[in-house]
């Protein structure tokens, strides 16, 4: 699996690739803006991407835009804005993010490690989501993967009603006693 961490903080970078290339099977690059992030995009392909909001140059919020746009793929929001009732987080969320994860406050050497497991398992069920997701390479040139159809025909209305069949709908009171 290949993941893009895209963080403005070298040492965020840094441990996040540390936490997530520990893994056998998770290959990593960096990015350390929104700008640098597209351009990794088309040369790493990652599977999935980790996305921090407050960046230089482009912001998360704008980069998770465009990727949804021009290279649709999972992506973690990992940043000390996305808590879970913070507006950044639902604006993420419906721009496509999979799922997001806070980064912990305080000392970062010493909090940050609470967040592994979960950033760990959090990017492996984002990598599944993704498979699943992606669209097909002819979907990203442009070309279009619907098949034709004709135009769905009108059906003829009935022209005369016919009194004792079924219809919609209750039924009129009958009176019983006359």
């Amino acid at each position: 699996m290949r993941v893009l961490i895209v963080d403005d903080s070298a040492l965020m970078r840094r441990w996040l690739n540390e936490c997530l290339a520990s893994e056998p099977d998770i290959e990593c690059a960096v990015a350390r803006d929104g700008k640098d992030a597209l351009a990794k995009i088309e040369s790493f392909d990652p599977d999935v991407v980790t996305l921090d909001i407050n960046m230089p140059v482009m912001d998360g919020l704008t980069c998770l835009s465009l990727i949804m746009e021009k290279a649709p793929r999972p992506v973690v929001m990992v940043s000390s804005l996305t808590e879970a009732g913070a507006l950044a987080t639902f604006e993420a969320l419906e721009l496509g993010a999979i799922d997001f994860i806070a980064k912990p406050g305080g000392t970062v050497s010493q909090n940050l490690r609470t967040i592994f497991p979960d950033l760990i398992a959090k990017v492996r069920a984002a990598a599944a989501a993704g498979r699943k997701i992606r669209r097909p390479a002819l979907a990203l040139a442009g070309a279009s993967t619907a098949r034709e159809t004709e135009p769905a025909r009108p059906r003829p209305r009935p022209s005369v009603v016919r009194p004792g069949l079924p219809r919609a709908g209750p039924r009129p009171p009958v009176a019983i006693w006359s």
